[in-house]
């Protein structure tokens, strides 16, 4: 491990050193705090409760847009610890507020509420080989799970945090949700100065390298609906008449055949495809869905662009191919997620690697991925997105699997960054600053 790490984990130099320097003694400082003592070692005793909540939260059934029994239930656990001032939004989200003695900075700590799976879906939690299976076991009810016994491990060491924090819990993070909890807490709080999502645990390769990761940079990304309409008719007595399967099934090959650059990532995929009412019947309608992401906002921008011409261009083949001017398209935005297109002061994702570092664990990845944190990122307000403790697998399907490793370590470290943005009152300085716009 590189001597800087070794310090604190930051790969600058040069004038940077001070703050490298003046950060660690702040994590020095904060360690030295018997209310920090006292919370980390209760972060390793509520492990098997953080587990059991894992469970039982993963069991509630909170399907995007259908979360409001999930987030009754996440309201009730944060009132469990003591808060007070605990709610439910008009988008769904679930805010309990812990005030700290000066109010600024605000800072969230937040996991999202949604799953990808119907509410019929079984989410009975299983248990095999010492893996916790389940639809959403990881994604996210770990996340949730994290949240709460950080929280009660403040509550139980009774620190005093200089500024604000919010402890949230999302709706709308997966898929079409489009980040709408997440997009209307900041609409409704524009003062809010930092953010952490924690969202998933480490994959098996991360923890056999020992190495966690954390997501400092948004991978952007839209969605669209495209659909086809012709006049359709026989297949045998109106042969002749343009399809809107054939059109779209044109659209699809252009697609199909486009080449994003590999740097910054850039990628595309036609996810569903629907339409035609029977074999012997040209379709008179047929959809699909795009998505298209990258790393970059403007080649986001670049790549959507080509595949909006490429539909385009299927409309006028298909035409073109009967000598009609009956095929026409409609297309709909159904997810935009922004990407962190711009730079965004860094505190939230350095002080998440001074915790890793200073808890003596190795040096975390940096990473691009989509998440929660793509709103403040977007908007130039410092965000990370942080696992939750554990390792698991299988994400979205109905095999994900959770294995509970070492988990006590993603609350610690998401404790201990949490308490150096925030300040700890009479011990330390917030490392978060308060915005002025």
């Amino acid at each position: 491990m590189r001597s800087t790490w070794v310090l604190l984990g930051f790969l600058l130099a040069g004038e940077a050193g001070a703050a490298d320097a003046s950060a660690a003694r702040s994590f020095e400082t904060i360690l030295k705090d018997a209310r920090v003592k006292r919370s980390l070692q209760y972060l390793r005793d509520d492990d098997a409760q953080t587990l059991r909540e894992q469970v039982e939260i993963t069991q509630i059934p909170a399907p995007s847009f259908e979360e409001q029994s999930r987030a009754e239930d996440y309201a009730a656990r944060l009132r469990a610890t003591g808060l007070t001032d605990v709610s439910i939004d008009a988008a769904g989200n679930v805010i309990g507020k812990r005030k700290g003695k000066s109010r600024a900075p605000l800072l969230v700590l937040s996991a999202h509420l949604d799953t990808v799976f119907t509410r019929d879906a079984n989410l009975t939690v299983t248990q095999k080989d010492g893996r916790h299976y389940a639809p959403g076991i990881m994604d996210d009810a770990r996340g949730l799970a994290a949240v709460l016994s950080v929280l009660r491990a403040m509550q139980n060491a009774r620190i005093e945090t200089v500024g604000d924090v919010w402890f949230v819990g999302t709706v709308g993070e997966e898929a079409l949700g489009n980040l709408k909890g997440v997009k209307a807490l900041f609409a409704d709080h524009p003062h809010i100065d930092g953010f952490i999502s924690v969202d998933g645990v480490d994959s098996p390769g991360v923890a056999a390298a020992d190495r966690s990761e954390i997501v400092n940079r948004a991978t952007g990304s839209r969605r669209w609906e495209i659909t086809m309409f012709g006049p359709g008719g026989h297949s045998h007595s109106n042969f002749g008449t343009p399809s809107a399967t054939h059109a779209l099934g044109r659209a699809i090959a252009k697609i199909a055949d486009l080449k994003p650059p590999a740097d910054p990532k850039t990628t595309f995929n036609v996810g569903v495809v629907s339409g035609g009412n029977g074999i012997t019947a040209i379709a008179a309608v047929a959809a699909m869905q795009v998505d298209i992401r990258s790393d970059d906002a403007q080649e986001l921008e670049a790549m959507e662009r080509r595949i909006l011409a490429a539909v385009d261009e299927a409309v006028i083949a298909e035409n073109a191919r009967w000598a009609s001017q009956a095929l026409r398209s409609e297309r709909k935005l159904i997810g935009d997620r922004p990407a962190s297109s711009r730079a965004v002061e860094s505190s939230v994702a350095d002080a998440a690697v001074g915790a890793y570092v200073a808890l003596k664990m190795s040096e975390p990845r940096l990473k691009f991925a989509s998440t929660d944190s793509n709103v403040p990122l977007g908007l130039g307000i410092p965000a990370a997105t942080l696992h939750g403790g554990g390792r698991g697998d299988k994400a979205h399907s109905l095999d994900e699997w959770y294995e509970h490793v070492n988990a006590w370590q993603g609350p610690q470290t998401i404790l201990l960054t949490a308490l150096r943005l925030s300040g700890i009152q009479g011990v330390s300085k917030p490392a978060l600053k308060e915005r002025t716009n």
